[in-house]
């Protein structure tokens, strides 16, 4: 049985305006984003959000802290999250999960051992970014990542601010994104495992930023067949052609178009801010009815 139940989130949160803005993919301090959950919940609310979730890369540690913040803000709605990163041939698919549990054992177990991975995948970046003449103290890019989780940008911020690139993007594009000569891989789940996990921990699974992902219709049909629920259409960057022909793939597969800012406050001027991409509140509310009916299932069960 779950031990956050969606008829006691909406319980616990009240009820949310229907005139407002949605922002289902944001990242807090709990993984590689700026701002702690509770700070996100105030962002969100003070811009007059009225649906966010907060989902962090491969952990849960965020979501009580974000819920128990949102309870002083009736007119605000948080879905518990997560986004598992996972790795095909080509380079990475990421699949977010909504309405997770966090206490479920298996989550939780498998979501620290991806937490062990990224350290030990950040520390071999800093010793590769060494060999190239980058020079960071370990210490100062744990400071920087504050939690339990350690990221690439964390590893970037350091960079930044030791002078070594003008931007976070830099750090990417040149130096630790795929392929580039400080990149390490790390432990991860396959594209239908991480679906099946977030199914098991009583979550909603979606593909997140699908335009990423190579033979992307041939992944809809795979993690459709497994469970998928929703699709990211609208995403920041994203041309209105290319929103269009997304919503036209979620419709053949009969999947939520769903969306989100991907929003991580590193102070670069390229990101986008909370609440800035336009997400239809429908589709928060489809996915709120689907979990919905899904625990209705669960407890008849």
């Amino acid at each position: 049985m779950r031990v956050v139940g969606q008829r006691a989130l909406t319980e616990s949160m009240g009820k949310w305006n229907k005139v407002g803005k949605v922002d289902l993919h944001i990242h807090s301090s709990a993984s590689d984003g700026r701002f702690s959950p509770t700070e996100i919940v105030h962002k969100s609310a003070e811009l007059g959000l009225t649906i966010i979730a907060i989902s962090d890369h491969d952990t849960v540690t965020g979501v009580i802290p974000a819920l128990e913040a949102a309870k002083a803000f009736p007119g605000l709605r948080l879905i518990p999250g997560v986004e598992l990163s996972t790795d095909v041939s080509s380079g990475e698919v990421h699949i977010l999960g909504y309405f997770i549990d966090p206490t479920n054992h298996e989550l939780q177990a498998s979501l620290e051992r991806f937490r062990k991975s990224r350290w030990e995948r950040a520390r071999k970046m800093v010793d590769k970014l060494g060999g190239l003449g980058i020079c960071l103290d370990w210490q100062r890019v744990q400071e920087i990542a504050g939690g339990d989780s350690i990221g690439r940008p964390h590893i970037a911020q350091a960079m930044l601010e030791k002078g070594y690139i003008s931007s976070l993007g830099e750090a990417f594009s040149e130096f630790i994104g795929h392929g580039k000569a400080a990149y390490v891989g790390r432990e991860k789940l396959v594209p239908l495992e991480a679906t099946r996990l977030i199914l098991q921990a009583g979550g909603l699974p979606a593909l997140a930023h699908p335009l990423t992902v190579s033979d992307m219709e041939t992944m809809v049909g795979e993690l459709k067949a497994a469970g998928l629920v929703a699709i990211e259409a609208y995403y920041n960057g994203y041309t209105a052609e290319e929103i269009r022909g997304l919503t036209s793939l979620a419709d053949r597969y009969n999947l939520i178009a769903i969306g989100g800012s991907d929003y991580h406050g590193l102070d670069d001027s390229k990101e986008t801010m909370i609440g800035g991409v336009d997400v239809p509140l429908e589709s928060a509310e489809r996915l709120i009815a689907l979990a919905e009916r899904s625990e209705e299932i669960e407890v008849k069960r």
